[in-house]
């Protein structure tokens, strides 16, 4: 531990020196980064100081103890250990969260793609819901959405929603959510009262900017047409409408949302940016033989990840065995109970996984 921390102070003393350097203000995207990295780093230090603090202290208390005579001095210096001890096991665990390696992705915007999976109708229907449960939760910490797509049924349902999600670490609670969601209920149209099972696929991805993926133009073909709603109602009479094809990798992307052409492109690309960095990191992982032990956050469109059973109100996360009640409270937003389980598994296997090494 101490070769660590030397490390650390070590790395701490040479960012400081560097964001003293006037050049490195031309620079912002660096300067940002270091910065960032410079608190994290003060952040670990200030907890081996006070580790250090709270070892001496204790030091002192055992030296007093022997020293002293009076029970209740003596009473009350074994209460200031027992504190102290526990206090050094608490700063411990959050040092070792704090050396967990940091997806270097965390702090990005999510793009998330919902699309409707087995089951017809009642698939779309749920599709909806979730959207409107993760726009609820955004809504909740304050972020911001922003639609890129939306393909609409008849009913109110939804064949597929592509949006993005802007806020502190959203990427970082939402990529949890990546997999296959199933849903169990009474469908609306069953007149039987029979149950039905349907499912509905969800990936979140961070948002790539155009400094992780350079696009070559020559690569991309673009198509503009008319855009249009359910039932063939004409949203507008230009050809706002956009289609990208990257041609290497064969990627579709489409946008109509906006009234505007250049604003319906830009949005296309940025998916496209995102969903080339994802092709990417996954080519990366195989080659690398990156095999996760944890299921959680893995991004597996095939995995089950979820049931929502509503005649028992109930939620079951499968990667975590993990349930919990509220049906209705889950889907209007207050998703943080899961998020927070399933951060908190993730987190123990990674400390294990780190034990191991």
């Amino acid at each position: 531990m101490e070769q660590k921390i030397n490390q650390i102070k070590k790395e701490y003393d040479e960012i400081t020196s560097k964001l003293t350097d006037p050049d490195i203000l031309s620079e912002i995207d660096v300067y940002q980064e270091l910065a960032k990295r410079q608190s994290e780093l003060k952040s670990l230090i200030d907890k081996f100081e006070t580790l250090d603090l709270l070892k001496k202290n204790i030091d002192s208390l055992e030296e007093l103890m022997t020293e002293e005579n009076d029970p209740e001095l003596i009473a009350m210096a074994e209460e200031e250990i027992r504190e102290a001890t526990h206090r050094i096991v608490e700063v411990n665990k959050s040092i070792e969260l704090e050396l967990l390696p940091k997806d270097p992705n965390d702090d990005k915007p999510a793009v998330i793609e919902i699309r409707g999976g087995a089951g017809g109708e009642e698939s779309a229907l749920f599709a909806a819901e979730l959207f409107r449960m993760y726009l609820k939760y955004a809504e909740n910490k304050n972020w911001k959405t922003e639609i890129i797509s939306l393909n609409e049924t008849e009913i109110g349902g939804l064949k597929e929603a592509i949006f993005e999600i802007k806020g502190r670490d959203a990427y970082r609670y939402l990529k949890y959510e990546s997999g296959v969601h199933r849903v169990q209920r009474v469908p609306k149209t069953e007149s039987s009262g029979r149950i039905h099972t349907s499912t509905v696929t969800v990936a979140v991805l961070p948002e790539a900017s155009e400094i992780d993926i350079k696009i070559d133009p020559n690569e991309i073909r673009v198509d503009v047409y008319r855009a249009g709603g359910h039932g063939g109602q004409g949203v507008n009479t230009t050809d706002s409408a956009v289609r990208l094809t990257h041609v290497p990798t064969g990627l579709v992307v489409t946008c109509q949302d906006e009234r505007s052409q250049i604003k319906n492109r830009d949005k296309a690309m940025s998916v496209l940016r995102t969903r080339l960095m994802a092709l990417r990191e996954e080519e990366s992982a195989k080659k690398r033989g990156d095999q996760r032990k944890s299921q959680i956050g893995s991004g597996d469109r095939s995995e089950k990840i979820r049931t929502y059973n509503f005649p028992q109100d109930r939620v079951t996360d499968h990667r975590i065995n993990y349930t919990t009640h509220g049906l209705e409270s889950i889907l209007a937003g207050s998703i943080d109970e899961l998020i927070s389980a399933l951060s908190k598994a993730d987190q123990k296997a990674a400390l294990e996984n780190l034990s191991k090494q």
